[in-house]
């Protein structure tokens, strides 16, 4: 959800906007650049344009309620956090050039949008890799199905508890009638990373950067 800037106080807008500043330069210090060979730069460009037109399908019934696919397990899955972080963030500014947010609420967005999803995520990706069997079913089932979902309520549930916490909308209203919209789309999320998750990791499994041959589709007996 694209919250409006009316909705919020100049200080926490502004504060949003020097922290999530902060930590994309934090992220990008992160990233290692060195694997970002050209056929990858360029299928994770494409996808990054592709999550853009995706968030620009977006409906929605009252200020800051609106609703669209997230895209963030997808891109964690292709290009690791980090650059998740760095792509969204892209996605973002594209997405309120074209109209879809306010410019002065970008950095309060980039963390219930990007930040949120893109953290439970990466974490439901490192769990996964510590704790259950490296299979393809795994994978694709845990860390794109079932974090694809969980990434996209738990940005829902930030985005409703600023507003809610703004006194934008009461309490009761965002529970009862808007957060039960965003559970169902939570599978319809769910369902499109999980698809096109074991798509590209049939396909083109070089163009997912979380994911090895070697360990997932090792033979248990070998």
């Amino acid at each position: 959800m694209n919250v409006p800037a009316f909705l919020f106080d100049a200080v926490l807008l502004w504060s949003a906007l020097g922290a999530a500043a902060l930590a994309l330069a934090g992220a990008a210090w992160r990233v290692d650049w060195k694997t970002l060979t050209p056929g990858r730069a360029n299928a994770w460009a494409g996808a990054t344009v592709l999550t853009l037109l995706m968030w620009t399908l977006s409906g929605g019934f009252k200020p800051g309620l609106s609703f669209h696919l997230l895209g963030a397990a997808l891109m964690t899955l292709l290009m690791g956090p980090w650059l998740a972080l760095l792509a969204l963030a892209a996605v973002l500014a594209g997405a309120t050039a074209m109209g879809a947010g306010s410019w002065l609420a970008i950095g309060l967005n980039w963390w219930t949008m990007v930040a949120v999803p893109v953290g439970v995520a990466g974490t439901g990706l490192w769990l996964a890799h510590r704790l259950l069997p490296a299979n393809l079913f795994v994978y694709v089932f845990v860390n794109a199905f079932l974090a694809g979902g969980a990434s996209y309520f738990a940005a829902s549930l930030a985005g409703v508890t600023v507003l809610g916490l703004a006194g934008a909308y009461e309490a009761e209203y965002l529970l009862a009638d808007a957060l039960p919209f965003y559970f169902l789309l939570s599978w319809s999320e769910a369902f499109t990373t999980g698809l096109l998750t074991a798509v590209l990791v049939v396909y083109r499994p070089h163009w997912v950067s979380t994911f090895d041959d070697d360990r997932y589709l090792k033979d248990p007996e070998g």
